[in-house]
């Protein structure tokens, strides 16, 4: 397999900007001027010819954690939101600073902030009955972001939007049919963030993934926590197909849409394996009996409750393409199948069992 990890350099040229024509069906492609450096600790304003990289992100979930850690790495500035006092202190004590917020009624101070950071990353889901929560403000969030230091926007989606068809194989370009509520109202999100960044000229990108996960949020975890299936998971449990991603690939996905000029808006982020969750959780069954024999009985009830009793082929769902996302962002993946990543996940884990054989 051939590994290529995408790393942003200490400095280089913002990505070129979008601006929507008068009739806002297309959009033009425009160089900017300016450019970031990891190393300023500074910020400029942005006629300056330097500032410094600053990550926000809305929603520090999952992801947005490993992702955070992944930029501190590399020299960025990074911060973002959570929704409860007790979430504050835990991300704090991992050294962000975080804002707490309450998407229905977020306060000025917060939007006044995200005006200071160069890039934005939003992965807070759409609520039922709502919508966006963040896109209600949509005027207010124009307003605020208009004179800000602002020039990267990116919103994770999921591939759910495309609905079913049938097991047949769909790109960026298939016509998308949400079957859930929730999928219909992801669709409309994308079309708010996008026609938000595109009209104040930030270079904007919505994210279809699928399903993450990643250490701590895997098969393996599932298994050997004894955890009961989500209510996500349970719908899935027929699919003959199912799209996922591993977290370190989703942040190569980010870095390169930072980097690499494209006046694409939408990419799938998935890998290229779309095996059944059947087929997933025997694979990391497997690999706990041979890295801890004798300690699967622990973990035989949480398997099996994973797992799909009955496959249905009737519900062939769908196989999502990533070729858009290796073509134009020039990415390629550190985990290409469930395999890949499932191994890489067990091979940092401690022994996690205290029960006896």
């Amino acid at each position: 397999m051939e590994i290529y990890q995408v790393k942003i350099p200490a400095r280089f040229p913002v990505r070129a900007g979008y601006f929507p024509t008068k009739s806002n069906k297309t959009s033009t492609f425009l160089p900017r001027v300016a450019a970031f450096t990891t190393s300023s600790h500074s910020l400029t304003d942005k006629s300056e010819p330097e500032s410094q990289n600053r990550m926000f992100i809305l929603g520090m979930g999952f992801f947005g954690q490993f992702f955070a850690q992944s930029l501190k790495k590399e020299g960025w500035v990074v911060t973002g939101t959570c929704t409860s006092k007790t979430k504050k202190k835990q991300l704090e004590e991992k050294g962000f600073h975080v804002y707490l917020l309450d998407a229905n009624q977020p306060e000025l101070s917060t939007l006044n902030a995200m005006k200071c950071y160069t890039h934005l990353l939003v992965t807070i889901p759409p609520v039922g009955g709502v919508g966006d929560p963040m896109l209600q403000h949509g005027e207010l969030l124009r307003s605020t972001l208009l004179d800000g230091n602002l020039q990267w926007l990116c919103y994770l989606s999921s591939t759910g939007v495309y609905g079913h068809y049938g097991g047949a194989w769909v790109d960026e370009d298939y016509p998308t049919s949400p079957t859930s509520e929730l999928a219909k109202l992801r669709l409309d999100a994308e079309e708010g963030w996008l026609n938000l960044g595109q009209g104040l000229g930030f270079s904007t990108q919505v994210f279809r993934l699928g399903g993450i996960y990643g250490p701590g949020r895997s098969a393996v975890d599932t298994i050997i926590k004894q955890e009961p299936p989500s209510e996500g998971q349970k719908m899935r449990k027929s699919r003959q197909y199912t799209a996922r991603v591993h977290v370190e690939d989703i942040c190569q996905a980010l870095k390169a849409s930072i980097y690499t000029p494209s006046s694409r808006g939408i990419y799938n982020i998935v890998d290229d394996d779309p095996a059944p969750r059947e087929e997933v959780f025997t694979y990391a069954e497997d690999l706990i009996k041979k890295k801890w024999p004798g300690r699967t009985k622990c973990s035989s009830n949480s398997a099996s409750a994973a797992s799909p009793t009955k496959k249905d082929d009737s519900r062939g769902d769908k196989r999502v393409s990533n070729m858009r996302m290796k073509r134009e962002l020039g990415v390629r993946l550190l985990h290409p199948s469930y395999r890949s990543g499932l191994l890489s996940i067990i091979d940092q884990m401690e022994n996690p069992f205290h029960c006896s054989p």
